[in-house]
């Protein structure tokens, strides 16, 4: 599509989004809402097709309708104004009429803490975790009802956002609504590697999303009024003293990296928004899809959320984003991707570390790291994975690198987790035909970017073969090993 062509369908596409803070889900017409997430469901396709997709397969049809909801959803804040949610919810309270505080006493401040949102990066549209804490001191004897503070952050949260920019953004926009005193924002935000790092995590530990190993986390924070008086005032003390009373401590030294672990990748000449030659998505089964067609599919998503891909900002973003969808190309080579070629099993064979080395014994392998994308939603999720086997003729053990390349294998490409485990537990089971039992333990980002954000919830799978699925003291050893396990944190 030449750049003329995609200017016009971006005009028709944009009708009217092109204020930034929005107007509301109501002012927007129902046909144009149904053409931009019907051009994201094209562009989607377009996408799948580039990574090798049958569009048509039962597990991916819905996948370009699903995507459209979640960023329709992740988004939503394009379409809200915060003097919408302030409006009616500012409430008398006696205090001092010249002074800030409330209740008849001097620094009446306000925080409310631990405000689990998400955002998407603008730099890759990945999804990212957001810890927000927010404080205020009320002025004008009027105070804010405690849930609006929640909401005023999750109407930026719910745009294409750095972190910086979004804790601004909360800051200045209640500080013009409601006219405190000061207001203080903090943020602590978790970014996925780029470049799918958990999957050679030399030290992996059980998934969570705050504090996992394989995670960028970054603090931020952002003040106004009384919070940035120099030190004349003890406000922003006592904002950061009633965080630490949480557990949180904020690092805000200058970070030694980009927050974006893509932004290290170079930009081709065009700056990574080219233009490919497909036509507003709509494309047949035999049509050849480039990397230039899937950029310029993820420019079209980005005109259809309302934002404008030259905007400074998100110069480079589609390419970031098609070089992460990349990583999980399906490969004609399954399921010897890797040098995963399991006819070669017995060159990966080892003697066990048992005394007897008895075909009865029982090998183990735990926490093997991974990272996948999801076939509904194209949204990662990343863990461990633990293989119990009964060993060879000989009681052989598997080399563990031979069992990260199998868990590497089945995980880079567009997945299920439930099918997952069941490749897996079939590989090995295929050369060691007496017992498999894997356990897949997994954070799904669609969890927390729907709608639903259940933040730091996790999913187990389990595939069991062989005589593990009729020896229950064989198949409770193994869960009693990896209960050890993640009592001693991996």
């Amino acid at each position: 599509m030449g750049a003329l062509e995609r200017g016009r369908f971006a005009e028709e596409m944009m009708l009217d989004l092109t204020d930034c803070c929005g107007s509301g889900p109501e002012s927007e017409p129902a046909s144009a809402h149904n053409h931009h997430k019907s051009t994201i469901e094209r562009s989607v396709k377009v996408l799948l097709q580039g990574l090798g997709e049958d569009g048509e397969r039962e597990g991916i049809r819905r996948t370009p309708l699903r995507v459209a909801k979640a960023f329709a959803q992740g988004t939503r804040g394009y379409r809200q104004k915060v003097r919408e949610i302030v409006q009616g919810a500012l409430f008398p309270e006696a205090g001092l009429d010249n002074g800030a505080g409330y209740a008849g006493g001097d620094g009446g401040l306000v925080v409310v803490r631990d405000i689990d949102l998400f955002s998407y990066c603008e730099s890759c549209l990945l999804p990212f975790s957001v810890q927000c804490h927010v404080g205020y001191v009320p002025s004008g004897q009027r105070v804010l009802g405690l849930s609006k503070l929640s909401r005023v952050a999750d109407v930026f949260a719910k745009r294409l956002q750095e972190p910086q920019r979004l804790a601004n953004e909360i800051c200045a926009a209640l500080q013009n609504s409601i006219n405190p005193a000061g207001v203080a924002v903090a943020l602590n935000c978790w970014h996925i590697e780029f470049l799918a790092a958990l999957q050679c995590n030399p030290n992996p530990r059980h998934p969570s999303i705050h504090g996992m190993q394989g995670w960028l986390c970054t603090s931020v924070c952002s003040s106004s009024g009384v919070f940035k008086q120099d030190g004349s005032s003890s406000f922003w003390d006592d904002f950061v003293a009633l965080l630490k009373f949480r557990g949180v401590n904020l690092e805000l030294e200058p970070p030694i990296q980009p927050w974006c672990p893509s932004r290290s990748l170079e930009l081709p000449q065009c700056n990574g928004n080219s233009t490919g030659s497909i036509s507003n998505g709509r494309l047949s089964s035999k049509t050849v899809v480039t990397q230039s067609d899937m950029i310029s599919a993820v420019a079209l998503i980005l005109e259809s959320l309302g934002e404008d891909p030259l905007r400074e900002e998100l110069i480079g973003t589609p390419y970031r984003y098609v070089q992460w969808l990349l990583n999980f190309k399906r490969s004609i080579l399954e399921p010897k991707q890797n040098g995963c070629n399991l006819s070669g099993l017995s060159s990966h064979m080892r003697i066990g570390g048992g005394v007897s080395n008895s075909p009865d014994e029982i090998h183990s392998e735990l926490n093997l790291p991974f990272c996948s994308q999801c076939e509904h939603h194209l949204l990662p999720f990343y863990g461990v994975v633990h293989v119990a086997y009964f060993g060879g003729e000989e009681g052989e053990a598997i080399e563990r690198a031979f069992l990260q390349s199998i868990v590497h294998s089945y995980g880079c490409k567009l997945q299920l987790q439930e099918k997952m485990t069941r490749q897996i537990a079939e590989a090995i089971f295929s050369v060691l035909s007496k017992g498999v039992m894997v356990v897949v333990e997994a954070s799904h980002i669609c969890m927390i970017s729907r709608g639903i954000e259940k933040v730091g919830s996790s999913t187990a799978t389990i595939a069991l073969l062989g005589q593990f699925a009729n020896d229950s003291i064989a198949k409770a050893s193994f869960f009693q090993t990896i209960s050890k396990s993640t009592a001693l944190g991996g």
